[in-house]
């Protein structure tokens, strides 16, 4: 046989056995593992906390201070300093007077607001607005707090002295009228006690608490609040 012919059969013989090999081959085994489909992820966002509003004017807004120092921001401190996951919402505006708070009253009470505290009226003494268009405008916020079930925490103000006793006078009793008219409302009878009238207390217009002025409001104004807050948790527990 020549070597030509040699040649020709030994590549007959090799594609022979190639083909052989590719018909008996077989694909590897995938041997990752199979990923197991758990159930979907639960919703972990965490409830809405309940809501203290804060509703009332540049005092309440705290002008001249930082947030956190406003007696809003110093109450949300002292729930949190106790264990209670209350927000504490600061709706001050400058300028209000009861008739404008009353304007804005239905914006600020969101699903989660279980208390408002109500701390509007000097503006109002300010300008001279008559008692009894204060005194209806502050009702007309507690009505609509109520029919909403929010607790209402009503600040009492004083009317400046220049303005006369009478106006004085009938300018108090506003806030313990309506007190009378709402069994249910709790009354802080003057939100400036200790603060008004005291150059230490107040900035250099005389109106406005400074730091250490805003810590003094804070401070009673938070053992009128906390039994509130107790009550709602209370009642929110079936305890009631």
């Amino acid at each position: 046989m020549t070597r030509f012919s040699l040649g020709i059969v030994a590549g007959l013989l090799a594609l022979t056995a190639a083909a052989a090999c590719g018909k008996s081959a077989k694909p590897a085994a995938d041997t990752t593992p199979a990923v197991k489909k758990g159930p979907p992820p639960l919703d972990t966002e965490p409830p809405p906390r309940p809501k203290v509003v804060a509703l009332g004017d540049s005092i309440t807004a705290g002008l001249g201070v930082f947030q956190i120092e406003a007696y809003p921001g110093l109450l949300q401190a002292k729930l949190e300093a106790e264990g209670y996951g209350w927000e504490v919402v600061n709706a001050g505006e400058s300028g209000d007077t009861a008739a404008t708070a009353l304007r804005r009253v239905d914006w600020v009470l969101d699903p989660n607001v279980k208390i408002l505290i109500v701390a509007v009226g000097g503006n109002d003494a300010l300008r001279g607005i008559s008692t009894k268009s204060m005194h209806d405008n502050i009702a007309g916020i507690i009505d609509k707090a109520s029919a909403k079930g929010v607790d209402v925490l009503l600040a009492g103000m004083e009317a400046p002295p220049n303005l006369g006793a009478d106006y004085a006078t009938a300018f108090r009793s506003v806030f313990s009228s309506l007190k009378n008219e709402y069994p249910g409302v709790r009354l802080m009878p003057f939100l400036l006690d200790g603060v008004a009238g005291d150059p230490n207390l107040n900035q250099a217009d005389g109106i406005h608490p400074t730091k250490a002025g805003q810590q003094i409001i804070a401070d009673p104004l938070y053992e009128f609040l906390k039994p509130m807050v107790d009550d709602v948790v209370s009642r929110s527990l079936g305890g009631l």
